[in-house]
């Protein structure tokens, strides 16, 4: 709930209408029940920019009012966001909508927290993670975005304590390192034990580098010499080494971790800035260390010169200390793809602070894992389009505990309690259900947690379950707002507020970058709980793109704002450019592009246009001719009529939307305007109102808009419905709405495949005669079709289907006469009256 909808927002919900809509005409029940994640970073920002034009900052004022401040600003922005969604033609319950920060929600969320914590999936530990010096806060993986940045690429020397393997110079372990901010957190360097590592004498000194990279290394650094010993890396397990510039001995150790795409096979460990560092050290239990506060400063922790520096602005005197002591072997600039914080655009650090996990590992039940059921629930689960399963599966496989605390203030308070005594931390099922109870019943919901007092908060009586001791300290940080939105299956569908809804959900549908963020949060979150996915299925959509095939944004300028087409070429045409292409993909959009689309909708619109003008005069319930007594031609129409209507079920069932579109633009353009249309006006101005001919043909009218209009109806609801109330006038069985009718459905007595084939080769004629007037037409010949008188000299199968149909087969062609012939150099000929 921050900021006005943008394309993508109007992509994904005119796709889930869509869907919506469709289940609906088919006689489902298919609420959609919408909903806005309410907490945040974000709106923390934006309520901090509108503080500092009254002069004020966060810290000058209660949590309670700040928390105030941003829940007014996301309830404007979602009643906003909801009338521009209605403008969209969204149906859904937008009286009763889920918001993240309404108390119901906030009071299931910590109630999922305390089955986590139940379960024992949860814990606190000091683990190195996402972190964003400007925000302040811990990020998740789902909120890191890579971009390209230049760094510093260094090889650093560090002397070994003792020359190994008898050799009497000194030796040197090289590390090759693009972020020399975290060599003051050095506490061990990294080989892999199946590497060949070499030994390279240049007289003076010896390095120690892999094998494979030696070529390499002296290319870079200029270093020549002999090698004058290879060992496997195992055998430089626990040699002990001195940090270049701090008064600090480590060692050497093994990781499977290290690689040989670049560097020199010898990594620089630090376990606090580093996730494979950290693994390596609880391997060996070294500690994590970072000597940096949360705004990216070094801390005392580290040498007086680096002290009140930011990491990024130390690279550089960093540099300038190892080329000094002569430990620096050589300095480029490089540019490589480095995470970044999706909201603040700047580069993130790892860094290792207290922080609470989701552990993936944990043991869930009967010995097995949430990764691994979380894998099993995947592989259940069904992916639209199919590549987003492995996607997924390979994220969940490859992903390290979820850091779960954020050290911001808008959102949902960690509900656990730290004894002031012996520090235990209080976490039992009864506090979780106490604080949900509490936060469920106040106006404000989660605000109490930053309102009352620790004593206040806890269940009455209450004593530290180690030492007994009454004294307790609340947790100050909140939960990450993927956590908030991953409850949302058990917030909206387990609580009963929402009646018309079930859990599981039968479709979760967001773009694709939700693989890491909701579709996963909420996977890991139930699993975790209920030992199953929250969802049946997902489908994934793409992002927008502008005509260029470029990502949007403000500073490229290149941006589409969904209220400026409405205002434009109406809704109904941005709800068309969704069909247009395979939305699985990223989808391209700017005026160009919808300008043609709006020329196709001119064209569906004129269909309609002509069947409501031609049935003026027609009351299904009266006038409508039994299929029996139908024309031939009509009939043929109305069997391929069956056929669009099968194609457009399965097509939805498939979610091909795209295929619905271009399958029925098709009918529209060639089968009816072109064609059969072209053919009807005869019998429609011509013959008397209530002839057979006349009414055969207003009956395929009839047929025709009663099926395509429903068809078309999730996709031009606006058009659609329109359409429909003039419907209402001439039939008095149609419903108040298009959207409370059914979808037409396949008559198998109307299919008809015989006569499709013969009119298919009668198609061909037709359009060698067509092309035979257009020539006559341009040499003068006739002026208009129905002036001419056509011979027609054609094989023995076509000459039959043409001689059968010989009293009405001039209307097929649109020509005043037509004759049959075999001594005639053309195919065609053609005569003017």
């Amino acid at each position: 709930a921050n900021g006005h909808i943008h394309i993508g927002h109007a992509l994904n919900k005119i796709l889930k209408d869509i869907l919506v809509k469709y289940e609906s005409m088919k006689g489902k029940d298919a609420p959609f029940v919408p909903g806005w994640d309410c907490h945040g970073l974000p709106i923390e920002q934006q309520v901090e920019k509108e503080l500092k034009k009254q002069k004020k900052r966060k810290e000058d004022i209660p949590k309670p009012e700040f928390r105030k401040l941003c829940r007014e600003y996301a309830a404007k922005f979602v009643e906003i966001q909801k009338e521009e969604f209605k403008r969209l033609g969204i149906i859904g319950n937008w009286e009763k909508p889920y918001l993240t920060m309404r108390p119901s929600y906030q009071a299931q969320e910590i109630r999922e927290l305390g089955r986590i914590f139940n379960k024992g999936v949860a814990y606190r530990g000091k683990k190195p993670v996402y972190w964003c010096i400007y925000d302040k806060t811990a990020e998740a993986e789902a909120e890191v975005e890579y971009a390209d940045k230049k760094d510093p690429s260094v090889y650093v020397a560090f002397k070994l304590v003792e020359s190994p393997f008898n050799i009497e110079k000194p030796v040197y372990a090289v590390i090759w390192t693009t972020t020399p901010w975290t060599l003051p957190a050095n506490l061990g360097i990294m080989v892999n034990p199946d590497f060949d590592y070499v030994f390279l004498d240049n007289g003076e000194k010896v390095f120690i580098v892999a094998k494979e990279l030696l070529e390499s290394f002296k290319e870079k650094t200029g270093i020549e010499g002999t090698v004058i010993k290879e060992v496997r890396g195992r055998e430089l397990e626990f040699l002990e080494y001195e940090h270049p510039f701090i008064d600090r001995v480590s060692k050497i150790y093994l990781s499977e971790f290290v690689e040989l795409g670049t560097g020199t096979g010898l990594v620089h460990m630090a376990p606090g800035h580093g996730q494979e560092d950290y693994v390596i050290g609880q391997r060996y239990g070294v500690e994590p260390f970072a000597p940096v506060d949360d705004e990216g400063r070094f801390t005392k922790q580290a040498p007086e010169w680096l002290q009140g520096l930011r990491v990024f602005e130390a690279n550089e005197k960093i540099i300038e200390k190892l080329q000094e002591i002569g430990a620096l072997l050589h300095h480029e600039v490089i540019k490589h793809s480095y995470p970044h914080c999706w909201r603040c655009k700047n580069p993130v650090i790892f860094r290792a602070t207290p922080q609470w996990f989701i552990g993936i590992d944990a043991v869930i039940e009967n010995g097995a894992t949430l990764r691994g059921e979380a894998i099993k629930e995947i592989e259940r689960v069904k992916w639209i389009p199919k590549w987003g399963q492995n996607r997924i599966k390979s994220m969940v496989e490859n992903r390290p505990d979820w850091c779960i605390s954020r050290q911001r203030v808008w959102g949902v308070p960690i509900a656990v309690f730290y004894c002031e005594e012996c520090d235990a931390i209080a976490d039992e099922p009864e506090i979780f259900e106490h604080i949900a109870n509490l936060v469920e019943n106040y106006e404000y919901g989660a605000d109490l947690w930053f309102e009352k007092e620790t004593h206040e908060l806890l269940p009455e009586g209450y004593k530290c379950k180690k030492c007994g001791s009454t004294n307790f300290k609340k947790e100050e940080d909140i939960l990450d707002v993927w956590f908030d939105s991953g409850v949302s299956h058990a917030a909206v569908l387990k609580t009963g507020f929402w009646e018309e809804l079930k859990w599981p959900a039968d479709m979760y549908l967001e773009g694709s970058d939700q693989h890491r963020g909701w579709f996963q949060s909420s996977l890991l979150e139930s699993v975790a709980s209920y030992n199953r996915a929250p969802y049946d299925s997902v489908l994934t959509h793409g992002f927008t793109l502008d005509e260029k095939g470029r990502k949007m944004s403000k500073s490229a300028g290149n941006v589409v704002p969904p209220e400026k087409i409405i205002k434009q070429y109406g809704a109904d045409i941005l709800r068309l450019w969704v069909v247009t292409e395979d939305y699985t993909e990223d989808i391209k959009i700017g005026f160009n592009l919808i300008k043609a689309v709006a020329d196709d909708y001119r064209k569906i619109r004129n269909t309609f246009r002509y069947f409501l003008g031609n049935l003026y005069d027609f009351n299904p319930e009266t006038d409508k001719v039994k299929h029996e007594d139908m024309l031939e031609i009509d009939k043929w129409m109305i069997s391929k009529l069956q056929n669009i209507i099968d194609l457009s079920h399965n097509y939805y069932g498939q979610y091909t939307f795209y295929k619905i579109y271009h399958t029925i633009k098709q009918f529209i353009i060639v089968d009816l305007s072109a064609t059969y249309l072209d053919i009807l006006k005869d019998r429609l101005y011509v013959y008397a109102p209530d002839s057979l001919e006349r009414r055969s043909a207003q009956t395929v009218l009839w047929e025709l808009l009663n099926s395509l209009v429903k068809i078309f109806a999730p996709i031009l609801s606006f058009t659609a419905e329109e359409v429909w109330q003039h419907v209402r006038k001439f039939a008095p069985k149609a419903k108040e709405s298009i959207h409370l009718e059914l979808m037409p459905v396949v008559d198998k007595d109307y299919i008809n495949k015989n006569l499709e084939e013969v009119y298919e080769k009668l198609l061909k004629v037709r359009d060698d005669v067509l092309k035979a007037l257009e020539e006559a037409r341009k040499n003068g010949l006739i002026k208009h079709p129905y002036e001419a008188k056509i011979i027609l000299n054609l094989p023995e199968e076509y000459k039959k289907l043409v001689e059968e149909r010989l009293d009405w087969i001039k209307f097929f062609f649109t020509v005043s006469q037509v004759e049959l012939a075999d001594k005639i150099d053309a195919d065609v000929v053609i005569e003017g009256e």
